[in-house]
């Protein structure tokens, strides 16, 4: 994938998108007592907290580094991407799942099931527009992966968060509307409640996307291949090695990433002969990929030998 925009303009429209949802849902609510608006009110309040929570996490993991944290403070944002992930599963899906269960066993026929529609309408138009935003900035950003792939590969988790839980939203919202129009038609709020059921089941599987991915980057996910390849080649051609040994990577943030690697330095050459070398390929690397924010070369006798056959 290319590198992220890192800007909060597609998590501040999602925010606003989904405050003003809320509050249209829950009036709706209050008005037709529908259990599946109830719970879409409740779906739109939890995707308002997890955007702020998306930008806190991306201001804090802009922290330049201190004694205590000399690495910086960038996997804040994978912190709180794996939080979003649990409270779309605890607030969302569990809440959801629940206040559908009472429903049905305690059915309440809705009144004013038109008011409901209309809020559907501007809701799923409203999560439109911000999942398109979310859409174009992410197929900006995939380039010629697929989207599934797309998302396994992505080092930016507001990117693919916002699009999956928009995505999660809109279903939603088709569920209910659903729900209601079964409701309405056969006179039995069953399937109102079903409905809340269903929508839960769907947020729920959103979190456990969403957990998967962020849980593998909060423990640390290598960088792209092709830079691997590139650092190699970046030092392998270069006077005075003889071989490159192991490149290990990781990703501390979407725009933060830690190189170590090892390389069989010429035995004729001299030490300050290495440390010049070593300053070529850490301002070479800095040129080809700014996101490189710490390069650290190992001098290690047959490393190109090792690095052919890891097993020996």
């Amino acid at each position: 994938m290319s590198a992220p925009s890192h800007n909060n303009r597609t998590l501040l429209i999602a925010f606003a998108a989904n405050l003003g949802i809320a509050v249209s849902k829950f009036v709706a609510a209050a008005f037709t007592g529908s259990s599946a608006m109830l719970t879409e009110g409740i779906h739109s309040v939890v995707d308002s907290a997890n955007q702020l929570l998306l930008i806190w996490g991306r201001r804090q993991s802009r922290k330049p580094p201190d004694p205590q944290h000399p690495f910086g403070y960038g996997r804040e944002l994978y912190f709180w991407s794996f939080v979003v992930a649990v409270l779309v599963f605890a607030l969302g899906a569990g809440v959801s799942v629940y206040e559908g269960v009472i429903h049905i066993l305690e059915p309440e026929h809705a009144v004013s099931p038109l008011i409901a529609y209309g809020v559907l309408l501007v809701a799923f138009l409203l999560e439109g527009g911000s999942t398109m935003a979310a859409f174009k900035e992410f197929r900006a950003a995939k380039g010629g992966l697929g989207w599934y792939e797309a998302v396994r590969h992505s080092k930016d988790p507001p990117a693919f968060i916002v699009l999956l839980e928009n995505g999660a939203a809109m279903a939603g919202i088709l569920v209910a509307a659903i729900g209601l129009a079964l409701s309405q038609a056969t006179g039995n709020p069953f399937f109102d409640g079903a409905a809340s059921v269903a929508i839960g089941l769907i947020l729920g599987v959103t979190a456990l996307v969403l957990a998967v991915e962020s849980k593998a980057l909060l423990i640390g996910e290598a960088a792209d291949p092709a830079l691997i390849e590139s650092i190699r080649a970046a030092a392998a051609g270069r006077p005075g090695i003889v071989g490159v040994g192991h490149i290990l990577t990781v990703h501390s943030a979407p725009d933060q990433i830690t190189v170590v690697m090892s390389a069989d330095f010429d035995d004729a050459i001299t030490a300050g002969d290495v440390e010049r070398i070593i300053a070529e390929i850490e301002a070479e690397v800095e040129s080809l990929w700014p996101d490189v924010k710490r390069l650290y070369i190992r001098p290690q006798q047959g490393a190109g030998r090792i690095a052919e056959n890891p097993a020996g």
